[in-house]
């Protein structure tokens, strides 16, 4: 399934609009399964660098009691560190902590997967263009092209990640469980 996804996206002349398209008729698949690691194993073995970033992407955009009209991008991750709550509903009796925990390693997932489309490797990071197109920005070494919303300081990064701390202390109290206090250090 996964290399099927992953085809699915490279034959389109546009990897991004085909990646939009094809998360859209997958998110509401994802919203229906039932336990974390089916989730996190559907997720961690996608292929696709870029369709994970549209998965995870309208995931967190469902989570917003206000949803961003940015285009994905290092300010857009960090309005979801600030604006999401817990992802998503769950029928067991996880405990809140593990929410917060699962969501953690879900912002963790985007802005890997994100850096990986954008920033990464040689090969990835044209992943918004054709595969005809990016065999020419390879070949002639282009520097794939930052959005001016991946222009973000240290200083909006401390404050998205205190607000964040502090509303997980609302939730939780102190202290923090050991998983959630290594996602956060992974994070930040």
């Amino acid at each position: 399934l996964q290399r099927m996804l992953s085809i699915a996206v490279e034959v389109d002349k546009s990897p991004n609009c085909s990646s939009c398209k094809i998360a859209d008729v997958i998110f509401p698949f994802i919203l229906n399964i039932p336990l974390r690691s089916q989730r996190e194993a559907f997720l961690n073995t996608m292929e696709s660098q870029l369709l994970r970033c549209k998965l995870l992407e309208l995931l967190f955009q469902h989570s917003c009691d206000v949803p961003t009209a940015l285009p994905l991008s290092l300010a857009k991750i960090l309005y979801f560190v600030s604006h999401s709550s817990v992802l998503l509903q769950y029928q067991d009796e996880t405990a809140t902590w593990q929410r917060w925990d699962e969501m953690l390693q879900y912002l963790s997932l985007l802005l890997i997967s994100y850096q990986n489309v954008i920033l990464a490797f040689p090969l990835a990071e044209h992943l918004r263009s054709s595969l005809n197109d990016r065999m020419d920005l390879i070949i002639q070494k282009a520097k794939p092209k930052l959005q001016d919303s991946d222009d973000i300081s240290y200083l909006d990064i401390q404050l998205k990640i205190e607000d964040f701390i502090s509303r997980m202390q609302q939730v939780l109290g102190q202290p923090f469980p050991l998983q959630i206090m290594e996602k956060l250090c992974m994070l930040r």
